[in-house]
């Protein structure tokens, strides 16, 4: 099994010139950066203690934001490294002014390419998040007996049967890691169940706060009067739901502004065109329009400004789930008091949406009916949550200490 491995990671390598071009023709890749893939970079590392973050995408880098801030407080670590797989992560973390954190882009799972990016970076702990997993980064982090931690720990039953279907390779990657925090109970269950025994639960990073960032404010006053239904992280067929409600609610709600910010801002175009067909009147976040009176659609075309936009609406639906994607991660848009819909597929989220569901913190929608009805009656009755919102704040503050105070006594 490992060697086939290695050698679809070889055949990824002598095809990668292909990939890579096909990835920057679509903005998916980097055309100045993508030879850090390939750790083939001039990046500076300073003389001293260094640790190092991997995470793959967006959401994975906003839930250690607030540990990676609490690591650059400790005068002992000199610099911290975070890798990520994905364009979008690289642009979310510029974003952020931190002062001893670096990015760059997570190597290729090669064993000679590996070596040269340990080589450069020399990390004295790594910690990985959630669900990353590189069987040929972590023996040699082994071989080099670099401590390893698996941190937010996220295990489905899916992927739980496919790491029973490795046998001994599976028990074995898992078996190198120093430590594994499982995010919820049910992850705990499966790494247990796997044989992990270096385990701890300390709750999901993601109900932490991410108060200290730095966001991109709108200019308030073009949304001045306006109704705002905000459909976040949407995916294909979840605008179109979207234009037909908008349609629908258009006499019934005054001022109504449907805004869209799509999961992958490259579909954009691609929304437009069904907007046309729809003869709704749409404006683009970068076309800097300053008068959306006649607007009925608002496209945020850009990546890291959800949390802005949440400010100003009065509900928001959590995309990927009404169609098969596992939806998308609530709280940021209820810590600002948003009212909050989300449909059946939030799988990637089960532990954060059974609490909410249970706190009444968020609707379940089934269907498109269903979905016309409680946003409707969002729209005209607004709900404050600002009682249950301090309550997942001070969860997400002890969930926070539980986490750094364990990783900080590894990386010592």
């Amino acid at each position: 099994m490992r060697i086939i491995y290695s050698f679809l990671v070889y055949i990824v390598i002598i095809l990668s010139p292909l990939i890579i071009i096909y990835r920057i023709i679509k903005k998916k890749e980097n055309p100045k950066r993508f030879l850090e893939k390939f750790s083939l970079n001039k990046k500076e590392k300073r003389k001293g203690k260094l640790v190092w973050f991997h995470c793959s995408s967006v959401g994975e880098f906003l839930s250690i934001v607030p540990l990676i801030q609490e690591f650059e407080k400790i005068k002992d670590i000199k610099q911290i490294l975070v890798t990520t797989s994905t364009l979008s992560s690289s642009r979310i973390f510029k974003k952020f002014r931190f002062k001893k954190t670096l990015h760059q882009f997570y190597p290729l799972d090669n064993i000679f390419i590996i070596k040269k990016f340990l080589n450069h970076w020399k990390p004295a702990c790594v910690i990985f998040v959630e669900s990353e997993i590189w069987p040929t980064m972590i023996s040699e982090l082994k071989n080099r007996d670099i401590k390893i931690v698996l941190i937010n720990a996220r295990m489905s039953e899916k992927s739980f049967k496919r790491w029973i279907s490795l046998g001994y390779l599976g028990r074995n990657i898992l078996e190198k890691f120093d430590y594994i925090f499982p995010q919820n109970k049910e992850s705990f269950q499966y790494f247990k169940k796997l044989g992990v025994k270096r385990l701890k639960f300390l709750g999901n990073l993601k109900f932490v706060d991410e108060h200290n960032q730095i966001f991109k404010e709108i200019k308030k006053q073009y949304f001045k009067k306006k109704n705002i239904l905000c459909a976040a992280s949407t995916h294909y067929n979840e605008e179109e739901i979207f234009a037909n409600l908008h349609i629908k609610f258009k006499k019934k709600v005054k001022n109504l502004l449907t805004i869209i910010i799509p999961r992958h801002v490259e579909r954009t175009n691609e929304i437009a065109q069904m907007l046309n067909k729809k003869k709704l009147k749409f404006v683009k976040h970068s076309e800097n329009k300053k008068n959306l009176n006649d607007c009925d659609i608002y496209i945020v075309d850009s990546y890291g400004e959800s949390k802005s936009f949440y400010k100003i609406s009065n509900v928001v639906f959590l995309g990927g789930s009404l169609v098969s994607k596992g939806g998308q991660n609530p709280l940021e848009a209820l810590r600002l008091g948003c009212n909050t819909i989300h449909g059946n597929y939030t799988f990637n989220f089960t532990d954060i949406y059974k609490m909410l569901e249970k706190e009444n913190l968020s609707l379940r929608v089934s269907n498109s009916k269903d979905l016309g009805e409680k946003t409707y009656s969002l729209l005209k009755n607004k709900k404050n949550n600002s009682k249950k919102i301090k309550k997942l704040k001070i969860m997400g503050n002890l969930i926070l200490r539980k986490n750094f105070k364990e990783i900080k006594k590894i990386v010592k």
